[in-house]
């Protein structure tokens, strides 16, 4: 594990120093809209969507290098999410990542703005990345935007406002989550596979292993909701409950969701055989999320 630790670390660190490369400086005009994209981008996190991403091109036999930028697009298509969630019209939360929320220290107007701008610098961005053999720069759009659109990214956040204060059943809340959660999170494993030229039948591998993998982080997120405190979690512990938003505790219970995410977990290990040794971090960073605290 403290070689996994380490490894996360030194991927964190590829993934901050392109950020800080890609992203405008907050002194480039207009510089409060710079600041506002900066802050939740650099407010900390554990960069799971990018290093996936990395990881799923090692495990594919491409260079992770090739795939940076296209980590960098997850990560900020994720982030402008966050500050979106975070807005009082939405979720309405005043911390994120252990930090005050864009909007409370930007403004709500600025971190409405904020939010747009990272969501098209994703795409700016992406059109960066070194084409190869197979896939071409239209590709990589086509998969970060299909994943984003309202059918995916969006479309679960509005399943996820409908289905507050009432019973969803076990299937509508999985297909909540396929949308809201393991959408984008698969979609940083195919990208970083893409980047490496990965076969179809590797695509699809990786699909299996982010459908999977990606309920199970949502699992384990809406238990530690529950279990764990504000300090700890780095946002407001207990939110889920007092919006009275469908999660899985609320729908299975704490064992039955505690057995759901190994289960789902176990469904997404098999799904890394035909990688064989190579997808050694994914396996690690499987397990590492189904047993992490925060």
């Amino acid at each position: 594990m403290s070689d996994l630790k380490a490894y996360l670390r030194e991927q964190q660190r590829v993934i901050d120093a392109a950020l800080q490369r890609l992203l405008p400086r907050s002194s480039v005009r207009p510089s409060a809209l710079h600041r506002a994209m900066r802050h939740p981008v650099f407010a900390g996190g554990k960069r799971l969507r990018p290093i996936l991403c990395l990881a799923a091109a090692e495990a594919c036999g491409g260079d992770p290098a090739r795939a940076v930028t296209l980590a960098c697009a997850v990560e900020l298509i994720h982030t402008y999410s966050l500050v979106h969630d975070d807005l009082p019209c939405m979720d309405d939360d005043d911390l994120r990542r252990g930090k005050p929320t864009t909007h409370v220290v930007f403004g709500e107007n600025m971190a409405v703005l904020a939010g747009d701008a990272l969501l098209t610098e994703a795409f700016a961005i992406i059109a960066q990345t070194p084409e190869c053999k197979k896939y071409r720069v239209g590709d990589y759009v086509t998969e970060l935007a299909f994943a984003s659109d309202s059918r995916r990214l969006i479309g679960g956040q509005v399943m996820d406002l409908e289905g507050e204060g009432t019973a969803l059943t076990r299937a509508q809340l999985v297909r909540v989550h396929e949308a809201k959660t393991a959408a984008l999170l698969t979609s940083s494993l195919r990208l970083g596979g893409m980047s490496a030229n990965a076969s179809s039948a590797k695509l699809q591998a990786l699909t299996d292993f982010g459908k999977s993998l990606g309920l199970a982080f949502q699992v384990i997120d809406d238990l530690l909701d529950v279990t764990q405190s504000t300090e700890k979690l780095g946002k407001t512990a207990g939110k889920d409950a007092a919006a009275k938003k469908a999660t899985y505790p609320a729908v299975l219970g704490l064992k039955k969701s505690k057995q759901e995410a190994h289960r789902l977990t176990r469904k997404a290990l098999s799904a890394l055989q035909p990688f064989g040794r190579r997808a050694a971090r994914l396996d690690q960073i499987a397990h590492y999320l189904l047993d992490r605290d925060y």
